[in-house]
């Protein structure tokens, strides 16, 4: 079992988090604007990087915040985990 750090309650089990998606993909300025391809190209194509990645998570069975979490893509191993905040952690 992995622990997963939460920035408000500390480490808990893996199993009490859910995935939300990268977190470099900004959200469209203007959405009624996109026709079908820009929607598909927003929903469906994502980062897929091999080493540390961006991403959001929610602790569903705890706190239910969301955070933002650098994970290694290769081993898995989460690097650091914050507040959601307006920057990216690096």
């Amino acid at each position: 079992m992995q622990l997963i750090t939460c920035p408000w309650c500390g480490p808990r089990e893996e199993t009490e988090f859910h995935y939300g998606g990268a977190a470099t993909v900004p959200y469209p300025a203007d959405p009624a604007a996109l026709g079908d391809d820009a929607w598909a190209r927003f929903v469906f194509v994502r980062p897929n990087p091999k080493g540390p990645a961006t991403e959001q998570w929610s602790h569903a069975a705890g706190c239910r915040r969301w955070f933002t979490a650098v994970r290694d893509t290769r081993t898995h191993r989460f690097l650091a985990t914050v507040d959601i905040q307006p920057e990216v952690p690096r």
